[in-house]
């Protein structure tokens, strides 16, 4: 799906990691003779660690913490390379003016940030409404994300998590709010709402709590119910935004520092269980088994940890 967006692009230099996976991948394509069997991206990772210290241990990486990366180095290597593909792509001369070339952003007119395939399809908008309890004043600002991050508790699911998340928080004591109507700290409730949903929304259920009296993170094995099927209501719009699972990554093992990875990806109608170089088909019903533990202490160490919904809106750029 995405590999066709990334593929747009062949300007790719080889000292960059992404550009040149964009490459690898459309190589390996065109030149595979049979529609089977893996790709071990062992050249990618390599240019990965060269290209980000962060991923050069050989300590367990985290999963969330690569996604986002992922899409927000995708948008730097995006938004550069847009000006040369736009240069390569034009053949004639820019239009003349009296002064020299025209100028998008003279008179003051300011050049429209780039909408890349990643915008379209990962970012959404939330806003944080704050109103003042002595006024009444409601202040809103607005912030983009590319994935939500929520809490979760034990024998819960994701519409209870998606509730805490835009719960309605008071602001006293020392964290009074600036109130600039009141023009002093006052009293106030915040809360968090989803102003425009995403195509696809991605959902991180942080499972790695620090704990003090341990003095270290601790793994979550809570029981987070994720439906197939999600109607988004914490909107600023009345309409319920509804999506559909089509992928899962499961965090094996019972803390955050070791373990490993695998994937549950629906593809044509068809539940996948992706384990490095091992595929295989499941039932829809098995999804549930990756929920988590109803109990504390638990032999089952597979767990949900980030979730893909794509929306079942018919305009998925609208």
């Amino acid at each position: 799906m995405f590999c066709l967006n990334f593929l747009e692009f062949k300007f790719c230099r080889e000292d960059d990691a992404f550009l040149f996976l964009a490459n690898v991948i459309d190589v390996l394509i065109s030149s595979q003779k049979k529609k089977t069997g893996v790709i071990a991206p062992k050249r990618f990772v390599q240019r990965l660690k060269k290209q980000n210290e962060l991923f050069r241990s050989y300590m367990h990486q985290d999963a969330h913490e690569f996604l986002n990366f992922l899409l927000n180095e995708l948008v730097d290597i995006l938004e550069k390379e847009a000006p040369t593909a736009k240069n390569e792509a034009e053949t004639s001369p820019p239009e003349k003016v009296a002064n020299g070339p025209k100028n998008p952003q003279a008179n003051g007119v300011q050049k429209e940030p780039l909408v890349t395939w990643v915008h379209k399809n990962f970012q959404g908008i939330l806003t944080n409404e704050t109103r003042c309890l002595r006024c009444e004043t409601v202040t809103a600002r607005d912030e983009t994300f590319f994935d939500l991050s929520l809490d979760i508790e034990q024998n819960s699911s994701i519409t209870s998590c998606l509730k805490n998340f835009s719960s309605t928080e008071t602001l006293n004591a020392e964290d009074k709010f600036f109130c600039d109507k009141c023009c002093s700290l006052q009293e106030a409730q915040k809360r968090m709402k989803i102003k425009k949903p995403p195509h696809i929304l991605v959902i991180h259920l942080k499972r790695f709590k620090y704990i003090e009296q341990l003095g270290r993170y601790k793994k979550l094995s809570y029981r987070v119910v994720f439906p197939l099927e999600l109607k988004l209501s914490n909107t600023v719009e009345d309409a319920d935004s509804e999506y559909s699972l089509f992928a899962v990554v499961v965090h094996v093992g019972s803390g955050p520092n070791h373990g490993h990875y695998v994937s549950l990806v629906k593809s044509h109608n068809h539940w996948l269980f992706f384990d490095d170089e091992n595929v295989e088909m499941i039932d829809e019903s098995a999804v549930q088994t990756f929920f988590g533990s109803a109990q504390e202490y638990s032999s089952n160490t597979d767990h949900g940890y980030i979730l893909f919904y794509e929306s079942l809106g018919a305009n998925k750029n609208s």
